[in-house]
């Protein structure tokens, strides 16, 4: 699913779709009817977001930019669960104090985890948006070039079945794979 500020709501996709195929269905009528067809394109947003080079890309650069952080916080977290461990097998050899100190600590140190794990998928997701963002709107661009390129009267990027014929997943992800990738703004 590709965003669009001029997207139709679903009832109205619904409606250009169902227009679309009725159009399609209807049995040709002599070379007019031919000249006039419909030459529909369909365009697999989820393949193109798994398997284009960009994609690829962007999923190794995540990797790389949050990586050692995520090391991080499973190594915190192994470390709490060790302490953890090791507070139930003294617990009871310690005095009163020193347990409840101890707890506090755990409770303190598990508190802290969760709020770095929390920030960790709330810096991750925004970086993710902003790599997809990117490349679903160079996406855009090359599915609106073949659009005008070869004269397409509609092209879906939704749609519940559609047959080889009409897919254009592979040019776009092919055009995708070649086009130059734009400068970064700002973020390196």
């Amino acid at each position: 699913m590709m965003p669009s500020a001029t997207r139709p709501s679903a009832t109205a996709r619904s409606w250009l779709v169902a227009l679309a195929f009725a159009a399609a269905s209807l049995p040709v009528a002599g070379n007019a009817w031919a000249q006039d067809a419909l030459k529909i394109g369909y365009v697999n947003s989820e393949r193109v977001l798994r398997e284009s080079t960009p994609a690829k890309a962007a999923q190794a650069k995540l990797e790389s930019e949050f990586g050692a952080r995520e090391k991080q916080l499973a190594e915190a977290a192994s470390r709490l669960k060790a302490a953890a461990d090791k507070l139930e097998k003294d617990g009871p050899a310690l005095g009163e104090a020193e347990r409840t100190r101890r707890q506090r600590e755990l409770v303190d140190q598990d508190r802290d985890l969760t709020r770095r794990r929390r920030e960790f998928q709330e810096d991750l997701n925004q970086r993710r948006n902003e790599e997809l963002a990117a490349i679903v709107e160079r996406a855009n661009r090359i599915i609106k070039q073949i659009f005008e390129s070869e004269k397409f009267d509609l092209i879906l990027q939704e749609v519940v079945f559609a047959g080889p014929r009409v897919d254009i997943t592979d040019k776009v992800i092919r055009a995708l794979n070649t086009q130059p990738a734009p400068a970064p703004a700002g973020r390196q």
